[in-house]
């Protein structure tokens, strides 16, 4: 025979699932934040700045068209790490330096280029 199903007694209460709870609206920033590669573009422009470099000198260096170059500086591009990478050895850095800065600089929420942060390689950026 089949099993036996089991209701509950009349002084048992029935265990019903409990509806999910609401979910909770993150508490919006007075602010909007950073896009990463708008903070990324940022410390590009400030890095070539320090260096006297033009944008047509870290484009060629670095295997890209000026105009490119010049969309992810102003942070409308999100560049692919190869990029970013070919761009930071044109601006005598590394992939891990110039990423590293803009991690901490969106941790701090820092982009402002009174401020001076970030690792020795990148020093003068900010």
């Amino acid at each position: 025979m089949g099993d036996l199903i089991r209701f509950p007694a009349p002084h048992e209460p029935a265990t019903r699932p409990q509806p999910p709870r609401p979910l909770r609206r993150p508490s919006v920033p007075a602010e909007p934040e950073p896009l990463w590669r708008e903070v990324l573009g940022e410390r590009m422009r400030q890095r070539r700045a320090a260096l006297g470099l033009r944008l047509v000198d870290v484009a060629g260096l670095a295997g890209i068209s000026v105009q490119y170059l010049s969309e992810v500086e102003r942070g409308r591009k999100e560049p692919s790490s190869e990029i970013i990478a070919a761009v930071a050895g044109a601006l005598e850095t590394s992939l891990r330096e110039l990423t590293g800065v803009v991690h901490h600089d969106l941790a701090s929420r820092v982009i402002s280029s009174s401020t001076s942060r970030g690792p020795k390689a990148m020093a003068g950026v900010a």
